[in-house]
C-alpha cells in the first residue's frame, strides 16, 4: 500500500539557524587565525538579544560582537520594527576556557592518535532519490526556502514583502516499493511586512509561493522529478494567518535545534548530537560528516540503492567503538551488511585525526553549512577574508562540503569487485 512521508526545513532567518550561523561564524574564525583551536560554542537569540557561551582553547582572540552584527546583518534583520537589529542588538558573551580535563582526551604527543572529543554514535546516509543523493523530500523543502531567499535578496521587486523568517513542508506519496510516486503536500509559512488588510495579504502570499517560487523549484529539476509536480497537490500556505512577528523577536532561537533539517529530514536515522559551533575534533561534526562521504560513495559506487552508515565513540579513544551499515536489502553484492561494514572499515580510517585530514576539517567552511543543510550541498573552492580586532586580515581558499566528494567511489568498486 502507498505510504506518504514529510520532511521540512527552515530559513536563514529562522531564530534557531540565526544562532546555528552565529556559532559557525565563531568556529570560521577561530580556525583562520588559528586552525588548532578547540571550540563548542553555543548562542541564544530572542528579543533585541544574543548570549554566546561556551568553551574554547585557542591561541587567538576574536571580536565576538563584531562577528555575530555581521552575521545577523547578513541574514537580514537590518530594521529596527523586527525587533532583533543587527546594529542594535544587545551581545552578552559568557565564552570562556576549555575544560583541561577534556582536553586531555582529545590531544596526544602522537597527533593521529587523538582521541575523540566525546562518547555518542553518529549517522550518515544516502539514497539514489536524488542527484545529490538526499531524501527527495528534504531536498525539495530546501529548495523552496532557498529560492524564496533568493528572491528576498535578489529580486525584492518581485515579491517586496518578504522578511527573514520562513519554514517549509513537503509530503510525498511512495509505491510499496519505495519510489516517489507524487508530491502530496506542500507547507510555506513565510514571515512578511504588515498589509492593511488580511484576507487580501494571504490571498497575494498564496498566489506568490504557488505560482512563482514552486515553477522556478520544479524547473530546477530533472524530468522525472519535475513529473511529480501535479494539480492536485494541497498548498498550506501562511495556514495560520499573519505572520509579520517572527524570527528572534517571535521565537527564541538556540544552537543545535534543527538536527533532523541538518541531516536527513527523518530519513536514515541521527545520532542525538549538533553540528554547529563544534570544532572538528568533536566527532558529533566531524563524524557525521565521515559517515556521510562514506555512505554517498557507497551509493554512487553502485553497491547499494541507499544506505545508513552508524559509527561509535568512547571519549578520549581515537578508535571507534563500531562500524555499522544497513542497506535496507537493497545490496548488489553477495555480502550480508556485516560483511560489508567490515571492507568499509579497511577503506575508511574512521579515527579522529584522520577523518580531519581527508577531509579537510581544520579550515574555515562551516559558515556555509549553518542554513539549508550540511549534506547534499555543493563540493567547491572559494577564496574567504576574515578580519581580526586588530585589523589583521587573512585570505583563504578552502573547499567546502568535502564529505559530499565522490573521490572513493573507485576504491569502493575495487573492493567489492563492482
Amino acid at each position: 500500500m502507498a505510504y506518504l512521508f514529510t520532511s521540512e526545513s527552515v530559513s536563514e532567518g529562522h531564530p534557531d539557524k540565526v544562532a546555528d550561523q552565529i556559532s559557525d561564524a565563531l568556529i570560521d574564525h577561530f580556525m583562520a587565525f588559528d586552525p588548532t583551536s578547540k571550540v563548542a560554542c553555543e548562542t541564544l537569540v530572542t528579543t533585541g538579544q544574543v548570549i554566546l557561551a561556551g568553551e574554547v582553547k585557542t591561541n587567538t582572540y576574536l571580536d565576538v560582537q563584531a562577528i555575530t552584527r555581521e552575521v545577523i546583518r547578513k541574514i537580514g534583520y537590518t530594521k529596527s520594527e523586527y525587533m532583533f537589529e543587527a546594529n542594535s542588538c544587545g551581545i552578552l558573551s559568557a565564552i570562556h576556557e576549555q575544560s583541561a580535563d577534556i582536553n586531555q582526551g582529545v590531544e596526544r604527543a602522537n597527533p593521529e592518535e587523538q582521541g575523540a572529543g566525546d562518547q555518542g554514535m553518529m549517522f550518515g546516509f544516502a539514497t539514489k532519490e536524488t542527484d545529490n543523493y538526499m531524501p527527495l523530500a528534504l531536498d525539495l523543502a530546501h529548495k523552496i526556502l532557498q529560492e524564496l531567499s533568493n528572491i528576498r535578496n535578489n529580486e525584492s521587486g518581485l515579491i517586496g514583502y518578504l522578511r527573514p523568517d520562513a519554514k517549509s513542508q513537503v509530503t510525498i506519496e511512495y509505491s510499496d516499493d519505495h519510489v516517489p510516486q507524487r508530491i502530496d503536500t506542500i507547507v510555506v509559512s513565510t514571515q512578511h511586512d504588515d498589509f492593511a488588510a488580511e484576507p487580501e495579504m494571504l490571498a497575494k502570499i498564496k498566489k506568490d509561493i504557488v505560482e512563482i517560487v514552486i515553477p522556478r523549484v520544479k524547473a530546477s529539476l530533472k524530468p522525472e522529478l519535475q513529473a511529480l509536480f501535479n494539480d492536485a497537490i494541497t498548498y498550506h500556505i501562511n495556514p495560520t494567518g499573519k505572520f509579520v512577528i517572527g524570527g528572534p523577536h517571535g521565537d527564541t532561537g538556540l544552537t543545535g535545534r534543527k538536527i533532523i533539517v541538518d541531516t536527513y529530514g527523518g530519513k536514515g536515522a541521527h545520532g542525538g548530537g549538533a553540528f554547529s559551533g563544534k570544532d572538528p575534533s568533536k566527532v558529533d561534526r566531524s563524524a557525521a560528516y565521515a559517515t556521510r562521504h562514506i555512505a554517498k560513495n557507497l551509493v554512487a559506487a553502485g553497491l547499494c540503492d541507499q544506505v545508513l552508515v552508524q559509527v561509535s565513540y568512547a571519549i578520549g579513544v581515537a578508535k571507534p567503538c563500531g562500524l555499522f551499515i544497513d542497506t535496507y536489502g537493497t545490496a548488489k553484492v553477495n555480502l550480508t551488511d556485516g560483511e560489508i561494514a567490515r571492507k568499509v572499515e579497511e577503506i575508511f580510517d574512521m579515527r579522529p585525526y584522520f577523518i580531519e585530514q581527508r577531509l579537510k576539517l581544520r579550515n574555515p567552511i562551516y559558515s556555509e553549512t549553518a542554513a539549508y543543510g550540511h549534506m547534499g550541498r555543493k563540493n567547491e573552492v572559494v577564496n574567504k577574508t576574515f578580519v581580526g580586532p586588530n585589523g589583521q586580515k587573512i585570505s583563504q581558499e578552502v573547499e567546502l562540503f568535502t564529505w559530499e566528494k565522490l573521490d572513493y567511489v573507485d576504491a569502493v568498486k575495487a573492493a567489492f569487485q563492482i
